[in-house]
């Protein structure tokens, strides 16, 4: 089992930029495929970036291509999203989520077995 915190949030000007953490601890992080997600209000939960058990794989929905970053340490047991160019379309409640289940769960949300408590991202106009 993984416990996952997310920090980083806040409010941002449009255009500006925010780096947000998940930090994980219990079980070795290494052994989980991340994710992170993202809900707004009154809207499903969606998928934002992913990244493989070993750093090498990673993906992005296509609004966020080009202005994210998806990254991780596994020797500091932490994943990040750094964020570019935000768009008031972007303010949301992010989630960070592990799977155990596959090296690279990319978008399916059913894969992730793990979520963190959400870090809220709000981008003024």
């Amino acid at each position: 089992q993984v416990q996952l915190v997310e920090s980083g949030g806040g409010l941002v000007q449009a255009g500006g930029s925010l780096r947000l953490s998940c930090e994980a601890s219990g079980r070795t992080f290494s052994s989980y495929a991340m994710g992170w997600f993202r809900q707004a209000p009154g809207k499903e939960r969606e998928y934002v970036a992913a990244i493989s058990r070993s750093g090498g794989s990673t993906g992005y929905t296509d609004s966020v291509k080009g202005r994210f970053t998806i990254s991780r340490d596994n020797a500091k047991n932490t994943l990040w999203l750094q964020m570019y160019s935000l768009k008031p379309e972007d303010t949301a409640v992010y989630y960070c989520a592990a799977s155990s289940k596959l090296a690279y769960s990319g978008g399916n949300r059913l894969a992730y077995d793990y979520w963190g408590q959400g870090t809220q991202v709000t981008v003024s106009s």
